[in-house]
């Protein structure tokens, strides 16, 4: 039998159309396009893109904003149910229970057809947005904010989440930030959620599959734990001492290196650069600094040490900005989903398109 490798390392599971990476020249499409061509545009066209193949024209693409704003509001009922639950630090949780309570009050929850998965994909990806945001507030029993409709999908998330209009900098490190996460090939929240729509269960449960996996901190809630790491090395002064100590200890530093990428990660360079300009808008360039000089330390020490340098993968920059916009630590991993959703329901419709039911076999020992 040939040698197996864990975790299906290297194995292609399946074909797709909805996005590429090249891990060794760092290149990462979607629908073909390279990311660095995306991040420029709205998240409701790249959304739009994802889902549908194409990029919108400006008909399509102000009919498909329209949807969104229109199905961004969640009724009272679904507002009760977040206040009932005491969910923590983990918003997640919260956003997980969420849905399945979204899936409930939708009419079209067990319909197949593809206008109806097309109707709950306009609510997912609109709904997203101001349901993490009302968590949040109701988990300091504060009201939820109405959605804006002259907002974009990042700058109304900010507004609901503060209640203050962002700056026109800080609503385009969201949107750029939504786009940036909105799709990766088949990462482990995408795999799970594809090996459900494959035994033709639901979109909203394909979904939630799809969170439950983000959760974890070796995938979406890497995030969390640069923001929790940046916490705890309190000064740029203790960055090189904690780096140094982790890497004798051999432990891992949450951030940098990439299962696909043996190179930087094209998001990060994006990323770096938006953190860059939103700390310089702010006049405090201290988690910025603090960030470079971690990414400094730990490239000439694996050149040093490994003969090959270490790179920020896409949660390490992503952390900076979060900070520079104030987003809580708790919240990293359901704003990565608010982004992600586009892309998780691209591959539900791509598997329902053409769909055998994933069932790998084990080797017995």
């Amino acid at each position: 039998m040939e040698e197996m490798k864990k975790g299906l390392e290297g194995v292609v599971a399946l074909d797709t159309k909805i996005s590429f990476i090249d891990g060794i020249q760092g290149i990462l499409m979607y629908r073909g396009i390279k990311i660095e061509d995306l991040a420029d545009l709205s998240y409701d066209a790249v959304s739009y893109l994802l889902i549908n193949g194409k990029i919108p024209d400006e008909a399509e693409l102000s009919e498909y904003s329209r949807m969104l704003k229109e199905n961004r509001r969640i009724n009272g009922k679904q507002i009760e149910v977040l206040k009932d639950f005491e969910f923590g630090t983990e918003a997640l949780d919260g956003l997980r229970t969420a849905i399945s309570c979204t899936a409930h009050f939708d009419e079209e929850n067990n319909h197949h057809t593809p206008d109806a998965n097309k109707n709950k994909s306009i609510k997912l990806v609109a709904k997203f947005p101001t349901i993490v945001a009302a968590l949040h507030r109701a988990s300091f029993g504060e009201k939820p904010i109405d959605p804006m409709d002259n907002l974009s999908h990042g700058a109304n998330f900010l507004y609901m989440l503060s209640g203050k209009i962002p700056t026109e900098l800080e609503a385009e490190a969201m949107e750029k930030d939504l786009i940036l996460s909105a799709e990766h090939e088949l990462n482990p929240s995408t795999f799970s959620l594809r090996i459900a729509a494959s035994t033709l269960s639901d979109l909203y449960s394909a979904v939630i599959c799809g969170l439950c996996t983000l959760k974890g901190p070796l995938h979406g809630g890497a995030r969390k734990g640069v923001m929790d790491m940046l916490d705890e090395i309190q000064s740029i002064e203790n960055a090189r001492d904690y780096a140094l100590g982790k890497l004798e200890r051999k432990e891992k530093i949450m951030g940098f290196g990439h299962r696909v990428y043996k190179t930087l990660d094209p998001r990060a360079r994006i990323y770096k650069d938006i953190a860059r300009k939103l700390a310089e808008e702010n006049g405090d360039t201290y988690w910025f600094d603090l960030a470079e000089e971690i990414e400094q330390i730990l490239y000439h020490e694996f050149i040093e040490i490994r003969g090959k340098p270490i790179y920020p993968n896409v949660d390490f920059y992503s952390a900076v900005v979060y900070k520079y916009l104030d987003i809580p630590a708790e919240l990293a991993t359901s704003i990565f989903a608010i982004g992600r959703v586009s892309g998780w329901i691209a591959h539900c419709m791509e598997q329902y398109s053409d769909n055998k039911v994933i069932r790998p076999r084990a080797h017995f020992v």
